[in-house]
């Protein structure tokens, strides 16, 4: 495997020859950051940091927990493909056992001693003449790289519920992505905000704990049965000797994703009955777990199913069997010192409020996160939120040379988040790659290809169910405020990955710029 940088010793015409710090930053450790670092180090780049604003590597899963916390995927589609673990527990792996994989993955590549915790990224701006990027940290510090790889993820910021009162609420005030494990909740008065994919996993594991629980919503959710079993050491012991086993779940759940979400999801106006018929067995499966016909048909949900992010659970609506468990479906009005005013005058005192409400998405809070100063003073902020969300294939955008993105707008298609990692890594090589041979050192995607792209995904979104489905009131972090569905690409996972890896090169232009 080559070592060699990716620049050549062929005379630059670059009248400020810049000192590279590294050849690229990388902004985030979760699992974008591990994926974009390992895809570098297969190419032979070591010359890399990995920044990282919190105290610990590895992102998410390693940054938030909350009681009941699993992942909604199996572990065979959930995890790298060239890091396949054979010993979970049970079929959705738990938080913590999340946690210790992040953390094995980037142990194993030899990451820790890459990343720099506690580096806020404050702004990248790309100087044109140097042909490098100047990366300013909180404090002051800039590191400057010829390449910049934006791995920050969506899933960063809580959000917290925009409610009258809620800063006077003298109990206990929590948001799941930030749960504080001092505070006991036993025998406490508990308010529940949101019924998405966190809360469904939140209440039934702390149902049992709590005197009384209110649960509001706003939305109902799309929620399938969740076949979990434990792994036995038997199945574990199979896994360990015969990789292959994972490998080819993997290849089955993927083709089972492929055929249901790609003519359910991508083609839904083609085949909408494949998603009525999903949405029938749902309503059977609510009407069986709830014994309250009234609590039942307000679990309904009346949208297609899709449009707002469906989730598993073979517990959530059970836990409206108890007697103190109460669903609660009218808006809420305002926040007291010590209870929750409804909007039909209904007030009920509590001890602990729980918003379990997200994340900001798909806005500049979040996306990227942090300033992007490209050429001639272009922010990417600004020019998304002026001008949509948009990227070539995901990954890159033009007046911004040298820059990547992983999950970028429309990067994301088929079964599993690490769909998406393989696609923008493969897409980041390649280009990489292809600089390396022709002793380039400036890559900037076309503007022409890039709005082919954009015009492209315009187009096939329409035949999707966001587009051709009843997704009014879904309240869907899946739509933006322009009302794009720019976290999704309305392409199958099969056809993106292919895509990375036969996208035209041409598309790109490739030159030799500033200092080599």
């Amino acid at each position: 495997m080559s070592t060699a940088p990716l620049m050549t010793d062929e005379p630059t015409s670059s009248p400020r020859p810049a000192a590279l710090d590294h050849e690229v930053v990388i902004i985030g450790s979760g699992f974008s950051g591990i994926g974009a670092a390992v895809a570098l180090q297969e190419m032979g780049i070591q010359d890399f940091v990995i920044l990282e604003r919190e105290s610990q590597l590895g992102g998410t899963w390693v940054q938030n927990d909350y009681p009941g916390l699993t992942v909604d995927m199996p572990f065979f589609i959930y995890s790298f493909p060239f890091e396949m673990k054979p010993d979970w527990s049970q079929v959705y792996p738990t938080g913590a056992e999340m946690k210790e994989y992040t953390l094995r993955c980037a142990e194993k590549h030899d990451l820790p001693r890459r990343v720099r915790c506690e580096a806020t990224v404050v702004k990248s701006e790309y100087d044109a003449d140097a042909n490098v990027w100047r990366t300013q940290l909180e404090g002051g510090e800039v590191l400057v790289s010829r390449y910049l790889v934006s791995a920050t993820g969506l899933l960063v910021i809580p959000k917290m519920p925009d409610i009258k009162g809620i800063d006077d609420f003298e109990g206990k005030l929590i948001h799941t992505a930030r749960w504080d494990y001092d505070t006991d909740l036993t025998d406490k008065r508990v308010a529940v905000i949101g019924t998405g994919a966190t809360a469904i996993q939140l209440i039934p594991a702390i149902a049992d704990q709590v005197k009384q629980l209110d649960i509001y919503q706003r939305t109902a959710i799309w929620l399938l049965p969740k076949l979990n079993p434990q792994l036995s050491s038997g199945w574990k012991r199979a896994l360990g000797t015969a990789p292959f086993l994972q490998t080819l779940a993997r290849w089955l759940t993927n083709l089972f994703v492929e055929v249901v979400l790609g003519m359910g999801f991508i083609h839904y106006r083609r085949f909408p009955w494949i998603f009525d018929r999903i949405e029938k067995k749902l309503v059977d499966y609510i009407r069986h777990e709830v014994h309250d016909p009234e609590t039942q048909e307000k679990l309904i949900p009346h949208y297609s199913f899709f449009c707002k992010r469906p989730s598993f659970s073979n517990v959530f609506y059970s836990s409206f069997n108890r007697p103190h468990v109460e669903l609660v479906t009218e808006p809420i009005e305002r926040v007291t010192a010590n209870a929750i005013v409804a909007a039909d005058g209904t007030q009920r005192e509590i001890d602990a409020l729980v918003c379990a409400t997200g994340y900001n998405v798909f806005n500049r809070k979040c996306m990227p996160g942090y300033e992007v100063i490209g050429r001639n003073g272009k922010n990417l902020g600004e020019f998304w939120q002026k001008n949509r969300f948009q990227a070539y294939e995901g990954a890159t955008v033009p007046g911004f040379p040298n820059f990547f993105l992983f999950m970028g707008p429309y990067s994301a298609a088929g079964a599993s988040y690490f769909t998406m990692i393989d696609t923008q890594s493969k897409h980041m090589t390649r280009c990489l790659s292809e600089a390396r041979k022709r002793g380039a050192n400036c890559i900037e995607v076309k503007q022409a290809a890039h709005d082919h792209d954009f015009a492209k995904v315009q187009r096939l979104r329409q035949t999707t169910v966001a587009f051709g489905g009843n997704c009014a009131g879904s309240n869907s972090y899946y739509f933006d405020e322009h009302g794009d569905t720019p976290g999704l690409r309305p392409v199958t996972g099969f056809q993106h990955w292919l895509r990375s890896r036969s996208f035209p090169l041409q598309s790109y232009d490739f030159e030799r710029r500033g200092d080599a």
